[in-house]
């Protein structure tokens, strides 16, 4: 059925989409930005709704039962040849969307969806004026949070953006970068924030079986029943075995799920955030990962950079462990600052707090020295950049010139380039955003 935030006299974007979380997440962002959407679950009930009033254009997800979203698309352009409709796409589709556009598709997004593409697309059909999400600069966080980059401020953003609507999210980084740190603020700043979440690493070996974990058996509740009105967190879910994940599309895609060993078949609600260190395409195209549960599962994906691609975090995160261990009385001597600057800390904020913590003990809660540190940090300080730092820095660069030339020979394309790269067109943005602070891309 339509949804019912509809203005009476306003029909102004169509929604259409079966994956109530793709549906959360397009009427909560668009909503928040002062639009009046609609949605329904069919290319069936998209055509019946569009007969009954005016709408100034349609937004239609690609892959669903039943009627397509190109079905829909030429069965709407045979009474509305004039309606602008916006095509929604897994990777795999694209090239039938692009054949869509032959039948008048105004435009394609590519899932996950850029949040920043999706409102300058709407805006401009709709003639509306409107700031870019990666432009509103209030950022209202807890005190314990530390974004001082305009990565994290992007991230952070992002994670408030997303919070409200009932979405899915994956969020990719290297270890110790926080991914557990976003997933508890948007379980924070969501309306489930009254009940507590749970967290499973599915990497973990278990005395107990993962299905029997998540899905319960006759005799024992599992997390999927007693996070349903929570927030259950699924943790390097690149490694879930692929007999579980054939169990949790189920899960996704019904909210129905049957415990190990019972006959009856049980209902969850629950919101699913899931974390990876890796870009989970390439586990898709090594066959380790379902494309339909990549699809699925991934409504929206956050990015964490590492912290040597965020140098302007360190200093900032430090300070604020060793406030915390030495109850606001410890500080930095000044020669500190260049040894924890230029170190490339592999184990990005947990190494960090780590050696800050180590820090802290050793100067008895007091003024921090270079001594205080561990050797590999301390050396990071001295006038010859260290080795390891100096390699970083050096790989850096090699990334930095293979992706803008990248950007380049294409044009400027950036779901391109980032399939050619390999990477998620959201971790691209990111990357340019950076690079473009530093002053290696012009803003043309």
């Amino acid at each position: 059925m339509p949804s019912p935030n509809r203005a009476t006299d306003t029909r102004e974007i169509l929604i259409v989409d079966d994956d109530p979380g793709q549906r959360s997440l397009l009427t909560t962002f668009l909503t928040g930005q002062g639009f009046h959407p609609t949605t329904v679950t069919s290319g069936e009930e998209a055509l019946d709704e569009l007969k009954k009033g005016s709408y100034k254009m349609m937004i239609s997800d690609v892959r669903m039962p039943g009627m397509t979203g190109l079905e829909t698309l030429r069965h709407a352009r045979a009474f509305l040849p004039d309606l602008p409709i916006l095509l929604v796409t897994a990777y795999a589709d694209v090239k039938d969307a692009v054949g869509a556009m032959r039948d008048g598709a105004l435009n394609y997004l590519e899932k996950p969806i850029d949040l920043d593409e999706l409102l300058e697309s709407v805006a401009q059909v709709l003639k509306r004026a409107t700031v870019s999400v990666s432009e509103e600069k209030r950022l209202d966080l807890p005190p314990h949070l530390i974004a001082a980059s305009s990565s994290a401020q992007q991230i952070y953003r992002d994670a408030l953006l997303v919070a409200p609507s009932e979405s899915r999210v994956v969020i990719v980084g290297e270890s110790g970068v926080g991914k557990a740190t976003i997933a508890r603020l948007i379980h924070d700043s969501s309306p489930r924030n009254g009940n507590s979440t749970k967290t499973l690493n599915c990497s973990t070996p278990l005395s107990e079986s993962i299905d029997s974990l998540l899905f319960g058996s006759e005799h024992a509740t599992g997390l999927f029943m007693e996070m349903s009105e929570s927030t259950l967190v699924l943790e390097d879910i690149g490694e879930l075995p692929l007999s579980s994940q054939a169990k949790l599309l189920q899960v996704i895609q019904t909210g129905i799920f049957r415990p190990e060993e019972s006959n009856s078949d049980h209902h969850t609600t629950a919101r699913i955030i899931a974390t990876s260190k890796t870009d989970l395409t390439t586990k898709v195209q090594a066959g380790d990962f379902r494309d339909d549960l990549y699809f699925r599962l991934n409504v929206m994906e956050l990015v964490i950079p590492p912290l040597r691609e965020r140098r302007e975090d360190i200093v900032p995160l430090a300070t604020s462990f060793i406030k915390e261990f030495a109850q606001g009385h410890a500080r930095f001597a000044a020669t500190v600052l260049p040894c924890i600057e230029n170190y490339p800390w592999p184990g990005n904020i947990r190494e960090l707090r780590n050696a800050m913590e180590r820090a802290t003990l050793m100067a008895h809660g007091g003024l921090i020295l270079p001594k205080h540190l561990p050797a590999k940090i301390q050396a990071a300080g001295t006038d010859d950049e260290s080795g390891e730092a100096s390699q970083t820095r050096k790989m850096a660069d090699v990334e930095r010139e293979t992706i803008l030339q990248a950007l380049r020979n294409n044009r400027n394309n950036r779901s391109v380039t980032a399939r050619e790269l390999g990477i998620s067109r959201r971790a691209l943005t990111y990357k340019l955003q950076r690079y473009r602070e530093d002053g290696y891309l012009s803003e043309s």
